[in-house]
Order: structure tokens, then C-alpha cells, then sequence
């Protein structure tokens, strides 16, 4: 979860951490202004979906696994093989779709 973040970070210059860097670098398609960051080039409702349903998932990520582990000793944070495997699978997509991302220039319309 962690070399998420980074990754954020890294392409986007940002400082934040959690789910408050994920709002910055991707947030804004709400409010009709452009990500700092973007998983594809958000011309369509289904390409702003995806965005959207990406940057989601990111933020439930940090909740619910990155948080809890973060903040809790963990001894305290019972996770199984099955689920490890599942979240780390989806940790991989995630670092892929970060990989592909590109950054967004503050002129460019949504």
C-alpha cells in the first residue's frame, strides 16, 4: 500500500498521504476540473467512470487495509492467505494503472 502512495507522490510532486493524496492527484472530475493525474484521457462518461471507480478503489484500499495496519499493532489485524493474495493482486492492477497514468495540464476541458 505504501509504494502506492509513493508512486502518487512521485509522479505528481504531491506531499500528502492516504486517502487525502489520492484526492488531490485524482480527485476533481466531480467538480468539472481536471486531475492532477488520470488514468485515460476522460473525454467520455465511461472514461470518467473508470477514473472515478480507480480512484475509489485506491481510497477504499487506504481505509480499509493501509490504515488499519498502520495504526494498529499488527498482531491485532488477522488477515488469511486467500485474502492476502486477492489484496495484493489487486495492489498489482492498481500499480499497473498508476504506471499508465498520465499527468494533466491545467487548460485541458473535461
Amino acid at each position: 500500500m505504501k509504494s502506492l502512495a509513493e508512486k502518487i507522490r512521485q509522479k505528481t510532486g504531491l506531499k500528502e498521504d492516504g486517502v487525502r493524496l489520492i484526492e488531490q492527484a485524482l480527485g476533481g472530475i466531480e467538480s468539472n476540473r481536471p486531475p492532477l493525474l488520470a488514468f485515460n484521457k476522460l473525454e467520455t462518461c465511461s472514461e470518467r467512470s473508470e477514473h472515478l471507480g480507480l480512484m475509489n478503489l485506491l481510497k477504499g484500499l487506504f481505509m480499509a487495509f493501509r490504515n488499519p495496519t498502520a495504526h494498529e499493532p499488527k498482531i491485532y489485524w488477522p488477515i488469511n492467505e486467500q485474502d492476502a493474495l486477492d489484496l495484493l493482486s489487486l495492489i498489482s492492477l492498481l500499480h499497473r494503472r498508476l504506471d499508465e497514468a498520465v499527468l494533466t495540464t491545467p487548460s485541458k476541458g473535461i
